[in-house]
């Protein structure tokens, strides 16, 4: 039985049989408020090849009421596994289903949201991968583009949006009408509707006779905290550089970006009605890096009007094209538009795109670029850092390759080429080959269709005045991890080999030689004969996607002064590669934690900073011997406070430094300064305690058994929001008792009430590192509950439980056999067995590592 999965042969089969013309979509939400179901009615126009033929709609729903085909009833008991079957289709079909659709507290579908605030209800639609179905009849995938006209009743007052631009309402009483003109030809994921009273700010994006209308939404209850101007300003920016590059106007009615509660991913790129999560609407102090990450996001969606709406994959094997073009794209955007605040985000793109990308290309379920894509199950568990950000690496290659005017030069031909229409990976290759005049079989072969990273290495060697009299670079290829498919290969690069020199402590680039490197041994002549500089930096200006080793002498060199390097993307690299080394058990965790002791109080790029905050705290409780861990928590939380008293009052690194004590404060005088913090008896000179921080310090309080109940009741009444009740949550969760971690469990695995965030704030109150004795029984619990939870909730539910509840804490080669087990003997679908063999490669990794420290400790 199908269930809700669609597999690529059954999409092919339906595409080929049918041409869709036009959904109507009547949707009637004027009882929201109450919650429970709405009327959905659809009529759908489509065309067949085949009359005759039968086929099949797709559709979610509690129930149906009436299917009409070419004005034939059909009997709405045939309604069953997610599909109505329409059998004998005409050359020209009408079809009218009327249905009962569910809202949903789970992202997913319709989701409803009452607001604590001021009991509002708030409404938006998620729809990719398969969820349109949740809310209309609709032919389920992406290469069966139809126009879709809204209508839909909601209550006197709200404010509704949609793809099309929003008409004015009509009827009086307690519900209006609101009737939307048709969109283009789209694809049903990237449909929209997002309904409640919210609040929007206006502006409109001008060039020359171009004028887009542009709004921004979020919940009055935010309100006095949307700063639209910069929103508008970065929206802007981004208008001016993709339309230059594309050479393709802008193709949609509108550009509305809309702040949603609850929403499960960043963001979502509906045609001309973008969804964001509504944490970008930063309710306390953030850092420049928590800025930058939003205008990404505002970037990366803006991007996707192009490339994924306007141009859209046929099927969903080529989701990474999709996601990482937008994820390139959002970079060199940043990058290079005129009045950016961010230019150094190719620093940003490899201390955490690139480190994403390659502990997902380290794991038993990496899969080529191109992945194989059978089914829907399989692409939900694929928005990975391997479609994401190892696909933007390459097109980051890629466009070292071909050049980067050729690069969108093919681009442009592309667009124009597909305008509206549905593509495959050859057909940008192609226009890129028309365009650079390269062949790039070979390269797409070699990049995208296997698995797994590359090691590239410097080889050195010189003569007696030290000078170079020898220079290579070895590529590696690491065996893919046990149960990878695939073979490791050495692939072609494009990379910058950097040299720098000493000068009063700074480490300054003096040359710089961009070259190819094939084959295991690629000899670099042009340095033979040079005086050996400081520092020997492979892969400079990350063009390539490989992790790099330094050699002993540069290593030596970075280790004493990994701050001085005057640029920051050399200094991320350098700190990426130490963080490579350390989870390849190349260097042992507690010499990352002096690197980062020595180095990181010179780091002035605050996302590295925040990211090597982030590593630390990783390196200290998964890879260090556990005899030593507790020694090197300590020497990290006293760091962490030595920088916080330090730290420029009011700085972003001050806040960072606040938040990484918080984190880990374990004596009563680090416990103490978090509490004086939080009740007013402390103060750090410029430090705002504002909403979130206290929060942040009162979470580990609650941890640490230093904060009741009455302590987390009298917070939420200072902050009786949606985020305070999240927040409570953690809170709750994270007490040290049996009873918390019962109470925690039980509300998570077996109940089904919680929302998706409040279950994702109760799961992280719950893994409390400190806590490994009090979390031990709840290993066999999980592998007891994990299927039936896979089973029986719906796909953004069941990933949360299955990897936040996962016992990675428990670090020991009994849950590695324990796992092991439960594959064994439960034979879990393909994308269950792979969430779990994810985790237990973490378990995998942490004992290697672990080996390596304790080895370590025990030479020292």
């Amino acid at each position: 039985m199908p269930g809700t999965n669609l597999t690529r042969e059954e999409a092919r089969t339906r595409a080929d049989l049918l041409h869709v013309d036009a959904y109507d979509i009547e949707l009637d939400l004027s009882s929201a408020r109450e919650g429970g179901t709405f009327r959905s009615t659809t009529v759908v126009r489509f065309t067949a090849t085949t009359p005759g033929a039968d086929t099949f709609i797709d559709l979610v729903a509690p129930s149906v009421e009436e299917i009409t085909l070419n004005g034939a009833p059909l009997d709405p008991a045939s309604f069953a596994d997610s599909r109505i079957p329409l059998p004998n289709l005409a050359a020209e079909n009408e079809l009218r289903v009327v249905a009962d659709c569910a809202y949903t507290n789970t992202g997913e579908g319709l989701h409803r949201f009452v607001d604590p605030v001021d009991g509002e209800t708030y409404l938006y639609t998620q729809f990719e991968v398969p969820d349109a179905r949740r809310v209309f009849a609709s032919f389920e995938q992406p290469d069966l583009k139809a126009a879709f006209a809204f209508t839909v009743t909601a209550p006197t007052g709200w404010v509704v949006v949609s793809n099309s631009p929003t008409p004015t309402p009509v009827g009086e009483g307690a519900a209006q009408v609101w009737t939307f003109e048709p969109t283009g030809r789209i694809s049903s994921y990237i449909t929209a509707l997002i309904a409640g009273p919210y609040v929007g700010v206006f502006d409109t994006y001008e060039n020359g006779a171009q004028k887009v209308p542009l709004g921004v939404y979020c919940r009055p209850s935010l309100r006095e905290f949307l700063d639209a101007e910069d929103i508008f300003a970065v929206t802007k920016q981004g208008f001016d550089y993709f339309q230059e590059k594309f050479d393709f106007p802008y193709p949609f009615a509108k550009y509305d970006q809309l702040f949603v509660p609850e929403f499960n991913a960043g963001a979502m790129e509906n045609a001309g009605a973008v969804t964001l999560r509504d944490q970008y609407v930063f309710r306390s102090k953030v850092t420049d890096a928590a800025y930058e990450a939003r205008a990404a996001t505002i970037l990366h969606e803006l991007a996707h009007m192009w490339f994924g709406d306007l141009v859209t994959m046929e099927w969903w094997n080529d989701l990474w094209l999709n996601e990482s073009f937008a994820t390139f794209a959002e970079a060199v955007c940043q990058a290079e538009a005129p009045g950016s605040k961010w230019p150094h985000s190719w620093t940003t793109f490899a201390n955490q795109m690139k480190t994403w990308a390659y502990r997902q290309d380290q794991l038993p379920s990496t899969h080529p670029i191109m992945a194989d894509i059978n089914d829907l199950e399989d692409v939900q568990v694929n928005f990975d850092g391997i479609t994401y950000a190892k696909g933007a690496s390459v097109l980051k290659q890629l466009v070292a390759y071909v050049g980067q005017d050729a690069f969108f030069q093919g681009v442009r031909a592309y667009f124009k080429r597909h305008a509206w229409g549905n593509t495959r990976l050859a057909d940008l290759l192609g226009a890129l080959e028309e365009a650079s005049g390269r062949d790039l079989r070979t390269w797409s072969k070699a990049w995208l269709e296997t698995a797994g990273i590359n090691v590239l290495r410097p080889a050195i060697t010189l003569n007696t005045d030290g000078e170079i009299e020898s220079f290579a670079v070895l590529q590696e290829a690491p065996a893919l991890p046990a149960g990878a498919k695939g073979e490791a290969v050495l692939r072609p690069h494009r990379i910058a080999i950097g040299l720098y020199e000493l000068a009063d402590g700074a480490l300054v680039r003096t040359d710089r030689i961009e070259l190819d490197v094939d084959g295991p041994r690629t000899e670099v002549p042009e340095l033979v004969g040079r005086h050996r500089p400081a520092v020997v930096l492979l892969n400079d200006d990350d063009l390539s996607y490989a992790k790099i080793r330094l050699d002993e002498d540069s290593m030596a060199v970075v280790t004493e002064h990994l701050g001085g390097f005057t640029e920051s993307l050399p200094r991320a690299l350098c700190w990426a590669s130490a963080w490579d080394m350390t989870r390849d058990g190349e260097l042992a965790a507690r010499d990352y934690l002096a690197l980062a002791l020595s180095g990181i109080g010179r780091e002035s790029d605050i996302g590295v900073v925040q990211s090597v905050q982030r590593q630390v705290r990783l390196a200290l409780d998964a890879y260090t011997d556990p005899d030593w861990r507790e020694q090197g928590l300590a020497r990290w939380a006293a760091a962490a406070e030595e920088h916080l008293r330090a730290a420029e009052p009011g700085s972003d690194h001050q806040l960072s430094w606040a938040r990484t004590l918080a984190s880990v404060a374990r004596t009563d005088g680090q416990l103490d300064l978090l509490a004086g913090l939080l009740d007013g008896a402390a103060e750090v000179k410029g430090l705002a305690v504002d909403t979130e921080l206290r929060w942040t310090l009162l979470t580990r309080l609650c941890a640490t058994g230093r904060a009741d109940e009455a302590a987390v009741t009298a917070e939420l009444a200072r902050d009786n929001t949606a985020a305070g009740q999240e927040h409570a949550a953690t809170c709750r969760a994270a007490r040290p008792t049996a009873e918390a971690k019962a109470e925690a469990w039980t509300a998570v695995v077996e109940s089904d009430t919680l929302t998706n965030y409040v279950q994702e704030a109760t799961i992280a109150g719950f893994q409390q590192s400190d806590q490994r004795e009090l979390l031990a029984p709840y290993a066999a619990k999980y592998f007891a509950a994990v299927k039936e939870v896979w089973e029986t909730r719906s796909h953004e539910i069941s990933q949360q439980i299955i990897g936040g509840l996962y016992p990675a804490l428990q670090v020991t080669q009994a849950t590695v056999d324990a796992t092991d087990a439960w594959l064994a003997e439960a034979q879990p679908a393909p994308a269950l067995r792979r969430q779990v063999v994810e985790a237990r490669a973490g378990i995998e990794r942490a004992l290697k590592a672990q080996a390596v420290d304790r080895a370590a400790g025990a030479a020292r």
